[in-house]
């Protein structure tokens, strides 16, 4: 591709590196240059332009981008119409963004013309909505680059997991002093924070806050078929022998991983009861401000698996907005 100044009777069929407006005549940013409107430019006066003329092998920033976004689509996404040399990437359905950023990565090594840029990884994201964009920044792309692109991710490293459990089961525990206000204020924030995947609370029990009243209150959820169960305690969970993860444990599950390195929301466990999975919820959860609960809960909602070494790498990222309700903690006492 050849960029620069050229005498503008010469311009017919080359394309149009900006705007011009005169005599008439208007030339179109990116679009090819009309024989008559580059006549009558050049009778007005108009004697040079800047434009674009292809080298053999070029492909248009348009087809480049459409190529490209079709290619790096994986399962559940789909590309746009493509224009002005970008492509947007969009979610066939409402779930979990998956990334390979190496992928990513070596696509955007290949050639500066050549950009991908992507939601994070792990992002909840709506039917619709836009989750990767490939835009090619000049005019036009040599063939062998964008070849070397196309190469440089030899699969798909974008691709969604939509939303696949339904039912959702909750356990809250209760202590003197726990408002039923606040109970029912927490399975309302829940539910909100379940609309957008198509998931519902099907079951709801209140129970002491001992492990005996938890261990038959899950194992009441996985065999009334809850797909989900999220424990919210009367008291945050301290230790792999507290209340929550030994209910777990006495109704059969196993407790996956006690903590994680999000703030808010340190103190979440992940278990299971069988093919249930178990949140222990942190009490950020209570609060409708992103936490470490959503990390988690998105994910399950998709069907991924969540491993304790998945959790340990959500460190990166993991410091969030705080929640007032928390009264600070971060601060300090003398702070």
């Amino acid at each position: 591709m050849r960029f620069g100044p050229v005498a503008t009777r010469d311009s017919a069929g080359l394309i149009a590196a900006h705007t011009v407006r005169a005599g008439g005549a208007t030339l179109r940013k990116g679009r090819p240059i009309p024989a008559e409107e580059a006549r009558r430019l050049a009778e007005s006066g108009h004697g040079e332009i800047v434009a674009v003329r292809l080298d053999p092998g070029d492909v248009g920033e348009d087809e480049a981008a459409a190529r490209l976004a079709l290619h790096l689509a994986g399962e559940g996404l789909a590309p746009e119409r493509a224009f002005t040399g970008r492509c947007n990437l969009v979610a066939e359905a409402a779930g979990v963004l998956l990334v390979e950023p190496a992928g990513i990565d070596a696509v955007n090594l290949v050639d500066e013309a050549i950009t991908v840029a992507t939601l994070p990884a792990f992002r909840p994201v709506a039917s619709g909505e836009m989750v990767a964009t490939i835009k090619i920044i000049p005019y036009a792309v040599a063939g062998p680059a964008l070849e070397r692109a196309l190469a440089a991710a030899p699969r798909p490293p974008l691709r969604l997991a939509p939303y696949r459990l339904k039912r959702v089961g909750v356990v809250s525990t209760l202590l003197p002093g726990l408002k039923p206000a606040t109970v029912a204020k927490t399975l309302r924030v829940l539910a909100d924070r379940l609309a957008p995947t198509g998931a519902e609370i099907v079951a709801e029990t209140r129970v002491p806050h001992a492990a005996t009243a938890v261990a038959e209150a899950l194992a009441r959820l996985a065999a009334e078929g809850c797909e989900l169960a999220v424990v919210f305690g009367a008291s945050a969970i301290a230790d792999r022998r507290d209340v929550i993860p030994a209910g777990l444990e006495a109704a059969g599950g196993r407790v996956e991983q006690f903590g994680m390195p999000v703030d808010p929301g340190n103190l979440l466990l992940l278990g299971a009861l069988g093919a249930m999975p178990v949140i222990g919820a942190p009490g950020c959860a209570r609060s409708p401000k992103e936490n470490g609960f959503d990390f988690v809960l998105h994910r399950l909602l998709a069907g991924l698996s969540v491993t304790r070494a998945d959790i340990v790498r959500m460190g990166v990222g993991g410091l969030l907005s705080e929640i007032p309700q928390r009264g600070q903690p971060r601060a300090g006492e003398d702070a």
